[in-house]
């Protein structure tokens, strides 16, 4: 196997015409003191080139700073960072899906599917009870199968109404499609 250090060396050797005796790898310090003024070096020309201006976040305190130790910071950040859903333990999934069942319901169209919907999030509800699953104890009610239909009933058909009387005509009366095309004549 070769070293793609001397190997790319040598190509940039080649390349501006040096001999590989002249050239024979990467630098190759002696001391640490060496690699740290090498080093040192980079980053003043890096500087000098710009390439350190408007990174982001400049200027700006950094984040997570001031509070304590937290060993699990790197996964909470990924959490809110691309907005992860479905990643908490089973008491705090039924409790946020809970808190929104009737907006869950609203979106269903047939009463088999609300019904459907509430025994498996009962069933839910009930094997996290269990614990068998670990977490935080579940403090989640079950739902009454029988009042949520009746309510989303009731909801569906007040929504019904309320479409139906932005869709009622105006008092003013409309002139049919003969008198507008004859210039009201008659």
């Amino acid at each position: 196997m070769s070293d793609p250090r001397a190997d790319a060396a040598r190509y940039r050797a080649e390349r501006d015409g040096e001999s590989e005796e002249q050239h024979t790898g990467p630098p190759q310090w002696t001391t640490r003191e060496e690699r740290i003024s090498a080093v040192e070096a980079s980053i003043q020309l890096a500087m000098r080139r710009g390439e350190f201006d408007n990174l982001p976040g400049a200027g700006k305190p950094i984040d997570g700073l001031d509070g304590g130790h937290d060993p699990d910071w790197w996964i909470r950040r990924k959490i809110e960072r691309e907005n992860l859903t479905g990643l908490a333990p089973p008491a705090i999934q039924l409790r946020n899906e809970h808190r929104a069942m009737e907006a869950t319901l609203d979106e269903f169209s047939r009463e088999e599917d609300v019904r459907a919907h509430l025994e498996e999030f009962n069933r839910r509800v009930k094997r996290a009870r269990m614990q068998l699953e670990g977490g935080p104890p579940v403090v989640t009610p079950l739902h009454d199968v029988d009042d949520d239909l009746r309510a989303w009933r009731d909801r569906r058909a007040a929504r019904r109404e309320r479409v139906t009387e932005e869709q009622r005509p105006s008092a003013v009366p409309r002139r049919g499609w003969r008198r507008r095309w004859l210039g009201g004549a008659r």
